[in-house]
């Protein structure tokens, strides 16, 4: 499964992937997708079918403003969760 996040805003922003049925982080090993603003990465993972995959982002130095489930993957999100599913794309709009 892949992401296509797309950063709309005039800040960098970090973006990490949280599994919900697992404890599993990517890109993991306390790192983070940096990508710069106006800019757009595609990020490929290994998941397992069925897995639920939330996204968290923030501005790169100030995890304050932050979208998804956030830095620490403990906000509430209804949108930004999807089901792994082999060879499919989520693309990921982050808006001011």
């Amino acid at each position: 499964m892949a992401f296509f996040i797309k950063n709309l805003r005039k800040e960098a922003v970090a973006v990490e992937l949280f599994s919900r049925d697992r404890e599993t982080v990517w890109p993991g090993n306390d790192k983070v997708f940096l990508i710069d603003p106006g800019s757009q990465k595609s990020v490929p993972l290994s998941c397992n079918q069925g897995e639920h995959i939330c996204y968290g982002a923030w501005v790169d130095g100030n995890d304050s403003i932050s979208a998804g489930v956030g830095p620490d993957n403990d906000q509430p999100c209804d949108t930004c969760c999807f089901i792994c599913v082999e060879h499919s794309t989520e693309t990921i709009d982050l808006v001011p």
